[in-house]
């Protein structure tokens, strides 16, 4: 299992493979909600290279439906249970906004990473969670929640505001004790297509805020809008945005398609090896 120093020393930009217990999130919604499907998921994603499993079990997309914690819990603890029997040596993040889940899930099984969309904002309880767990902690920028952020994108300049939202995020957890933070600025979350543009071309700027940078675009609306396609067509938009990220910094390239992925990195290492 990475610890929060393996994935800041890194030398080489990581993967982090998405698995979705969840009936409807936009891509692949209702693929693995069964066992089966979960464990052939999980070895795809771990032998075609990934350094992090992202499993999650409430949708993130687009006026996504509020479901219980008790339903949450439901869905991720038998699956994370699954993993761990069967490759006891994976790197687990949970993407949950509730302190409930994580904490549940941190204490009864050995996951490395909260991988938190709403910055601590849905859940007043997640900061001195994470503090307390002292877990590598994914520090996302979203308004309002997955039913309602498209509604509220409206920025003077969305790199200077995701930034500063970002920043003093920090601060607060750092005054809280919580050091082990992953940067994400939230693509596809409460922007529009010409803001998730802005953020990408500005990324490195991110850099600033001296934590790692994670970049999750694939299969976005941002590409298949572009395009005029639909998110089983973006593999090439999205290798292509991949590109972009990590010319601009990004250190985790968190994606539905890891052997690309990894292939994505291969390339880009040997550009920059020249």
């Amino acid at each position: 299992m990475l610890s929060y120093n393996d994935i800041v020393m890194a030398s080489n930009p990581l993967v982090m493979g998405v698995l979705n217990t969840t009936p409807d999130s936009f891509f692949d919604g209702g693929r693995y909600c069964e066992k089966n499907a979960v464990l052939q998921r999980a070895k795809q994603i771990i032998e075609e290279g990934a350094d992090i499993i992202d499993i999650g079990g409430y949708s993130s997309r687009p006026n996504a439906e509020h479901i219980s914690v008790e339903e949450e819990k439901k869905r991720l603890a038998p699956n994370i249970e699954l993993l761990l029997k069967n490759f006891p040596d994976i790197t687990i993040s949970v993407d949950t906004f509730r302190a409930e889940i994580a904490d549940f899930l941190a204490e009864n099984y050995n996951i490395a990473i909260i991988n938190d969309i709403s910055g601590g904002e849905l859940d007043e309880k997640m900061f001195e969670t994470a503090a307390r767990l002292d877990i590598c902690y994914i520090l996302m920028h979203m308004r309002g929640t997955p039913k309602t952020m498209q509604q509220l994108n409206i920025y003077n300049n969305v790199t200077e505001e995701v930034l500063n939202y970002l920043r003093e995020r920090i601060e607060t957890l750092n005054a809280m004790g919580v050091k082990k933070i992953i940067i994400d600025p939230g693509f596809g979350f409460a922007k529009d297509t010409e803001q998730n543009y802005e953020l990408l071309k500005n990324l490195r700027q991110f850099a600033a805020l001296n934590y790692p940078i994670l970049a999750g675009l694939s299969r976005k609306s941002m590409l298949y809008k572009t395009l005029g396609n639909t998110p089983a067509d973006c593999l090439n938009a999205t290798t292509a945005a991949n590109t972009m990220a990590l010319m601009n910094g990004a250190k985790i390239l968190r994606v539905h398609d890891v052997k690309e992925a990894k292939e994505t990195i291969t390339i880009f290492q040997k550009y920059q090896g020249l």
